[in-house]
């Protein structure tokens, strides 16, 4: 028992750290409109005379049901260039509904051996875009006006950046779970928005919303060298951040809604299945992660369950409930069950345990064999190669480059 207390502690004093940074955090993204002045570029010194152009990338499979309402959202924001949604290879009305409420539609290639649909089709559409900036978003988002312009104007600042939204969760059980799922991800990384960048192997983002510029994703081939990862936003952010980008996890506010599930069995289905982060994450880390997770969260509960908490416990459960009310601003409509998260603990850890050691590699009819899944990032990149390499997207080729180098962010402005 003398054992467990201690590594309990050095839990809590890791949960401590990570939470402590949400005291300096920076500011959520602040709306900027289509038409908004013209500004100066602090990394140029040189006035920007129109805004950039930007593409919305969609990419969709079997999303007729949850489309519309995202696309409509950026077909009516006059900060957008060109909507491209990405059939990958759907059997409803995906494609019909996307062309019928105006958006350009890429019917996506079959899908290559060694890629994941999601970065297939993002590659595509990102070749296909004609913006200077590309903001990609899932179907399920919900953007506000002003969020694309924000993203553009961030840009300034970061290579790449992703953003998190407010979910959209009805029923107390559903939002009691996801807020259980989301707590376990601040308590692994710390809130969203940290005003230091973590190490690229640490690096965290959200790929239902990210920016970046064309010609710099595509220099770097940038999903080519994450196509066999089921967590492929997370893989992406940290392949780069090794490489030298800036890559940025700011909160989008008011900016982004998202409805990811429509049940709790859903949350704990869908969303369950990618929380370990297990294909991108090293083995060292994986346990560490764990056990933050079953000695900060879940063994507190099973004890005040059990009549037998210690004063580490109580305060641990003190911390985890001043938590959830804080995690009330992620949702749209915050209820009960985001208060009552923390009873969900146990359940939260023993699916990211079961996702680690058996790792789901399925999503949407298709199921990825294992080698897919890649391996651990940040100095290793897919398949074991070092972060220097590049991978040739269509043929599997892979060359060896020169030092890792940051994007020219300048070029990248000038479209060349």
């Amino acid at each position: 028992m003398r054992a467990l207390t201690v590594l309990q502690a050095a839990a809590a004093l890791a949960v401590a750290v990570r939470l402590a940074r949400g005291r300096h955090r920076l500011p959520a993204l602040n709306p900027v409109p289509a038409d908004a002045p013209a500004h100066a570029s602090t990394s140029t010194r040189t006035a920007r005379t129109a805004p950039p152009r930007v593409s919305v990338v969609i990419p969709a499979r079997d999303e007729e049901t949850r489309l519309g309402p995202c696309l409509s959202a950026v077909l009516a924001d006059p900060a957008v260039a060109e909507v491209v949604v990405v059939d990958d290879e759907s059997l409803d009305g995906t494609a019909e509904l996307a062309s019928r409420l105006g958006a350009k539609v890429l019917i996506g290639a079959p899908l290559p051996e060694g890629w994941v649909g999601k970065q297939w089709a993002l590659k595509q559409g990102v070749e296909a875009a004609v913006g200077e900036v590309v903001v990609t978003l899932d179907a399920d988002a919900r953007p506000a006006p002003g969020l694309i312009g924000a993203l553009a104007t961030v840009l300034d600042g970061y290579d790449l950046v992703s953003v998190g939204p407010r979910y959209m969760c009805e029923g107390t059980a559903e939002q009691a779970l996801h807020a259980s799922f989301l707590a376990t991800l601040v308590y692994r990384f710390g809130p969203i928005g940290p005003p230091t960048p973590p190490a690229p192997h640490r690096a965290v983002a959200n790929g239902q919303c990210m920016a970046f510029r064309r010609t710099a994703m595509l220099n770097v081939d940038g999903f080519a060298r994450v196509r066999g990862h089921l967590a492929d936003d997370v893989a992406l952010a940290r392949t780069l951040a090794a490489r030298g980008w800036a890559v940025g996890f700011l909160e989008a506010g008011n900016l982004l809604e998202v409805d990811m599930h429509d049940s709790a069995a859903g949350v704990w289905r869908e969303w369950g299945r990618s929380l370990s982060l297990r294909d991108v994450t090293g083995p060292g880390w994986q346990a560490a992660d764990l056990a933050v997770v079953w000695l900060a969260t879940a063994l507190p509960v099973l004890r005040l369950a059990s009549g037998r908490t210690t004063r580490l416990d109580l305060g641990l459960l003190a911390v985890r409930l001043l938590l959830a009310g804080a995690l009330r601003g992620s949702y749209t409509r915050p209820g009960p069950g985001v208060l009552l998260s923390p009873l969900l603990d146990p359940l939260a850890a023993l699916r990211l345990t079961q996702t680690t050691l058996r790792p789901a590699r399925g999503w949407r009819g298709r199921v990825y064999p294992a080698a897919t899944t890649g391996v651990r990032l940040g100095r290793v990149t897919t398949y074991g190669r070092s972060a220097r390499a590049t991978a040739d997207g269509r043929t599997g080729r892979v060359t060896t480059g020169g030092k890792p180098m940051p994007p020219d962010r300048t070029a990248a402005r000038r479209g060349t």
